[in-house]
């Protein structure tokens, strides 16, 4: 049915320290050696698999990207933290910093 998504948008919770650096993803093309990882304070990614791609965006080389053809990784707390108590606090209140880290970090083999 047009309009449906399908795919992957989905937050994952990170099991770690609050706060602490920590690998949260790695992706490897197995074909190139392509290596990419992911490391984060935060408590969340969302993955997100390009599900509203249609065809209508090009890119280098007249690449056409459709759905599906390609990804993102978001380091992110949880959606709809502020309603959940028992979610890490998104709130930042005056006088308070908010401080984060994510890392990016490419290889080929």
């Amino acid at each position: 049915m047009k309009g449906e998504p399908g795919g992957y948008d989905h937050n994952y919770v990170l099991s770690r320290e609050a706060g602490k650096l920590k690998l949260a993803a790695r992706v490897l093309d197995p074909a190139s050696g392509h290596q990419m990882e992911v490391w984060t304070t935060e408590p969340g990614v969302q993955f997100y698999s390009g599900n509203f791609l249609d065809g209508t965006i090009t890119g280098k080389r007249g690449v056409v990207y459709g759905k599906h053809s390609g990804f993102c990784l978001e380091t992110q707390h949880f959606p709809d933290s502020v309603n959940h108590p028992d979610f890490p606090s998104v709130i930042l209140r005056p006088g308070e910093v908010y401080r984060t880290e994510t890392i990016y970090k490419f290889s080929a083999k």
